[in-house]
């Protein structure tokens, strides 16, 4: 399909999967089915350009594209590389993308994207006061804001947690590869958001990423202080902000 008036493309790359879609904008939903195609191994911006440019391809879009990478972004340039291969430090990934798909891409840090989709169109009380979204998936990602307004490119996931990152003992991941029951994540998980919770005092917490799903499993074992909801885009949050970001640039 060609870009039409009120939507707009999103990809959003992860350690395991890249994800694209068509989005309405004055929804925040998807419009059909996303596609999803497994992350290359090694993921180097030309393999991982390849597969975006695949998913791009399949729904015929002929607009611009917003992309989401789990890394500090910077005017369009990565200085970060979590759960994607080192090659991407230091990369002009939206002149990369830009190149190959032969059109303007906006690109930004995953879960700033999933917060952003969450603000704009979740729960109106999600815009006041401090508020955290903390994606659970191969890593943890963050995004903080401020009565509604981003602060770019926090790495809340790679906080020291009794000597660990914290991202190595309370991702989602982690639950699968140690086969963790939800009681035994959950403490890992209530760990973590509480030293969170002691350096910025938020007031509500949204968790994202494919666990969100199940998020009935685990949410109510959490033994902290803040109000924590899931998200309501669940695991299309990266999508829709990806492509909110691309309409608005």
């Amino acid at each position: 399909m060609g870009a039409a008036a009120g939507q707009g493309f999103g990809v959003d790359i992860g350690g395991s999967g890249i994800k694209g879609g068509v989005v309405d904008l004055a929804t925040g939903r998807l419009i059909g089915e996303r596609v999803r195609i497994a992350t290359p191994n090694p993921s180097t911006p030309d393999a991982v350009t390849e597969v975006v440019a695949e998913i791009v391809a399949k729904f015929a879009w002929d607009g611009p594209v917003g992309v989401t990478l789990p890394a500090v972004v910077k005017n369009g340039v990565t200085h970060s590389a979590a759960n994607i291969d080192k090659a991407w430090l230091d990369t002009d990934a939206a002149a990369v993308f830009g190149k190959r798909l032969e059109r303007d891409v906006v690109v930004l840090n995953d879960a700033d994207a999933a917060g952003m989709a969450e603000i704009r169109y979740g729960w109106t009380g999600d815009r006041e006061g401090v508020v955290v979204l903390l994606t659970f998936g191969t890593g943890i990602g963050s995004a903080l804001f401020l009565d509604g307004k981003l602060v770019p490119n926090t790495e809340f996931g790679h906080l020291e947690i009794d000597g660990h990152d914290a991202e190595t003992r309370a991702a989602a991941s982690v639950k699968d590869e140690e086969d963790l029951s939800w009681t035994e994540w959950a403490q890992r998980v209530t760990r973590y958001i509480s030293a969170l919770e002691n350096l910025i005092w938020p007031d509500l917490i949204i968790v994202g990423g494919g666990v969100s799903k199940k998020a009935d499993k685990w949410l109510p074992l959490l033994e902290v202080r803040t109000k924590i909801v899931a998200a309501e885009l669940r695991n299309d949050a990266g999508i829709v902000g990806a492509a909110v970001a691309a309409a608005g640039a």
